[in-house]
């Protein structure tokens, strides 16, 4: 008996899960009349790409390019026409959020490095921020002849974050500062209705049991230049790859405000500057990074000490899981003493759309303790903790009531 349409559908999504070798226990459970699965040529395609990353090809075959069930694949070394070709399958046949999964399996699992060293396969890779950060880690590796490729690649995913993340860091920066002055040019969309009834509750009029305003107050829209000063001190661990590429993005918003004089740098155990960069463009800056080394934080924060030049209108993020290789305590008063003269400190343990970060967590709850409050964070929610921190609010209880503060 042959099964039903919807019979060989499951069947063949299960076939498609579970590789060629399930493909007899698969008939097995089901009803001993049924035939055998058969996979349209689509399906067949799939099954080919799948099978290329999550069979285990090995020797020949692997290096043919031919995976085990027949099928054409990409194999451990396969010539860049057949990975291009592999690549537009995948491309053609998968959604973009698994496109995106079975290229960085690819890469893991197999180590196609490659995929990243000829132009036109390049070409061919749906760009993500995991590949980015994959670019950064080899970008010593990559030749001339591709690397503006990877360049455009990066540029095209750095365009797609800003879009994200630009207009509601934009409104949460200006609406902080618009807050902090006052003009008198009439406007009925800028009273400041809170101060305007303070300063007229003399006014209150028994009779009609209203106040009656003798002068309004009306906020500043005027963009005024470098009110506040932002240091952005970014870790360049490996593990740190998404929250660098964030960092440049939100980075790179900062300092294209006037009212925002930012000061971006990067570390391991040196210290490198990348504020010129990240003024010109945030490509640039990721370039710059050197994924991986060592970690010296306090020297670090030391070098970022000297741009403070009016703690109470700085603002200090730190990005960093934590792991000092430098001297903690030494880090911990001088965090504590940035704190205690007046500036705004946070510490993101993670700025990443995903997962929990690995980190000190002794390290983290000392830091909370001393009033720099340390969590992770998606993109989303910074904008709030800006805005907050430019406003004067109480970080640690706006974290806390974000929901992020750790255990």
């Amino acid at each position: 008996m042959n099964p039903t349409h919807d019979e060989q559908k499951r069947l063949s999504r299960w076939r498609l899960i579970l590789g060629a070798e399930a493909e007899q226990q698969l008939e097995r459970q089901t009803s001993s009349t049924i035939e055998g699965i058969t996979l349209t040529e689509e399906e067949q395609i799939m099954d080919q790409a799948l099978a290329a990353i999550y069979d285990d090809t090995s020797g020949h075959e692997a290096e043919s390019g031919h995976s085990r069930n027949g099928g054409k694949g990409a194999g451990k070394g396969p010539s860049s026409p057949t990975l291009t070709r592999w690549l537009g399958d995948v491309r053609t046949f998968f959604p973009e959020d698994v496109v995106s999964i079975i290229q960085n399996d690819a890469m893991e699992r197999k180590g196609w490095k490659q995929l990243l060293f000829e132009p036109e396969v390049l070409a061919q890779v749906k760009p993500d921020i995991t590949l980015v950060g994959t670019l950064m880690a080899l970008k010593g590796k990559i030749p001339e002849k591709t690397k503006e490729t990877a360049r455009l690649l990066i540029q095209s995913v750095v365009d797609d974050l800003v879009k994200r993340l630009e207009q509601d860091m934009r409104r949460a920066v200006t609406g902080a500062l618009n807050r902090r002055q006052h003009s008198p040019l009439p406007s009925l969309s800028g009273i400041d209705w809170k101060r305007t009834i303070q300063r007229n509750l003399k006014h209150y009029n028994q009779e009609r049991r209203q106040i009656i305003p003798e002068k309004f107050y009306y906020f500043d829209r005027a963009r005024r230049s470098h009110e506040w000063k932002v240091i952005i001190d970014i870790d360049q661990s490996g593990s740190m790859a998404d929250s660098i590429i964030w960092a440049s993005v939100t980075a790179s918003i900062f300092a294209s405000m006037p009212a925002l004089d930012t000061r971006v740098v990067a570390f391991d155990t040196s210290v490198v500057d990348l504020t010129e960069q990240c003024n010109n463009d945030p490509v640039d800056m990721l370039f710059g990074i050197q994924l991986g080394g060592g970690t010296n934080i306090d020297k670090s924060v030391a070098y970022c000490e000297q741009f403070i030049e009016e703690p109470k209108k700085t603002l200090f993020i730190l990005i960093s899981d934590l792991y000092e290789g430098g001297s903690q305590a030494r880090l911990i008063r001088r965090m504590r003493e940035l704190k205690e003269a007046g500036v705004k400190t946070l510490c993101l343990l993670a700025l990443s759309d995903e997962g929990k970060p690995f980190y000190d967590k002794q390290l983290a709850q000392k830091f909370t303790r001393d009033g720099t409050p340390s969590f992770a964070c998606t993109p989303a929610l910074l904008p709030a903790l800006v805005e907050g921190a430019l406003k004067g609010q109480d970080l640690s209880d706006l974290v806390k009531r974000l929901g992020i503060a750790i255990d």
